[in-house]
């Protein structure tokens, strides 16, 4: 494959001849319908996609490990020692590598030596394509292989979002982790948050495919206003359930239950990040059912509402955003569109007839740029495997 032959010539040149050298792909995600539930106990319908993180890992005889990033030659090598790691913002970019052996040792999964890595990532970043989640699980994975630790993916999974949460600082939910971790290949995953519960869906898109949009806008989701989103549903939630404790979070409620009890929500704007989050909850389970049953069309139609929730109730979106989906919406043979990730930059997931794939590019780079002043970047993506050995 040339992605790893460029590779081998790129880790030869940093850290030398090895006769041991594995080879691993760890995916991206894109997120179909369901944003900003995760966290809130609802369902998300999520698939992993072809574009993602691919390693070469050599073991070593100490207990250093060196990682080297293509996509970021000008971080150079970055080293550190295997046990007892904290954050350090020297480690930049590694420190999604660093957490998840830090939280894996935590949980009695220690490394006994380190490695020799060298990454590279056909995602881009700050996309919200999940590009961290993606190489927590690829570490998570390659420490499991190397030291046979039997953990089972899913286990892999909580322990990488973990180490976002608490190693990095990121207040992010499941999601992302587990359909880059538990992906398979032309299905998306219907997961219930609250309880892990999953099933797989097959996508029999007939004639159209994923098509990414990205706004080129970078978003740093630590300093963003995700956090602050998560805090004012979790002080809505604790509102509600002074009059029904036995609530445990908003992907419990149906709209109509969530009609009766949204007057016992104070404040105006915690009332819409509450709705959104019942509703999108909501809006997932029809889109999967509509899905399931060929009805594309209808799918679509709740992809648009579920970007206009995000808009006006979640406000997430921004113009960027906001500009690729309302483009994409005008263009004959778009199924549906909105946005996808964490928002506030970022990119648009749309459905598009293959016939229609060239025109849209086409209209949406024309209008974006007219209006944002820069061009977005498109990908049109397959349903992959999760994190794997190659």
């Amino acid at each position: 494959m040339q992605i790893f032959d460029d590779m081998q010539k790129v880790f030869e040149e940093k850290f030398g001849a090895a006769a041991d050298v594995q080879k691993y792909f760890s995916p991206g995600r894109v997120n179909l319908i369901g944003e900003h539930t995760d966290y809130n106990g609802g369902n998300v319908f999520p698939c992993a996609i072809s574009l993602g993180t691919y390693a070469l890992v050599s073991p070593r005889n100490d207990n250093k490990t060196r990682v080297y990033s293509m996509n970021l030659a000008d971080k150079g090598i970055i080293e550190f020692e295997m046990n007892g790691l904290k954050y350090k913002s020297d480690y930049d970019w590694a420190n999604y590598v660093a957490g998840t052996i830090a939280t894996l040792e935590q949980a009695g999964s220690r490394a006994s030596h380190g490695f020799d890595i060298v990454i590279y990532g056909t995602l881009p970043a700050g996309a919200g394509l999940s590009s961290s989640a993606s190489l927590e699980v690829l570490t998570a994975v390659i420490l499991n292989e190397n030291f046979n630790f039997g953990l089972d993916m899913v286990e892999m999974v909580k322990l990488s979002q973990k180490a976002e949460n608490e190693f990095v600082g990121m207040n992010c939910g499941i999601m992302d982790q587990f359909a880059v971790g538990m992906g398979k290949k032309d299905c998306a995953i219907l997961l219930d948050c609250n309880t892990l519960k999953y099933r797989y869906s097959k996508i029999k898109l007939d004639g159209a495919s994923i098509v990414i949009t990205n706004t080129n806008k970078p978003h740093s989701l630590v300093t963003s206003a995700y956090n602050e989103r998560r805090q004012q549903c979790e002080h809505a939630l604790k509102e509600v359930q002074a009059v029904k404790p036995e609530l445990k979070n908003w992907g419990e409620l149906t709209n109509a239950e969530f009609d009766e009890l949204v007057k016992y929500i104070t404040d105006p704007l915690e009332k819409l990040r509450a709705r959104h989050a019942v509703r999108e909850n909501q809006r997932t389970l029809e889109a999967v059912a509509a899905l399931e049953n060929n009805d594309l069309q209808k799918f679509g139609k709740l992809m648009h509402d579920s970007h206009v929730s995000l808009c006006e109730d979640y406000d997430v979106t921004g113009v960027e955003l906001d500009t690729l989906a309302e483009l994409a919406w005008k263009v004959k043979g778009c199924i549906g569109s909105r946005m996808t990730g964490a928002g506030f930059g970022g990119s648009t997931v749309s459905i598009v007839e293959n016939s229609a794939i060239e025109e849209f590019k086409s209209v949406i780079e024309n209008g974006y740029t007219k209006r944002i002043g820069y061009a977005p970047s498109f990908y049109v993506a397959d349903i992959s495997d999760g994190t794997h050995k190659v």
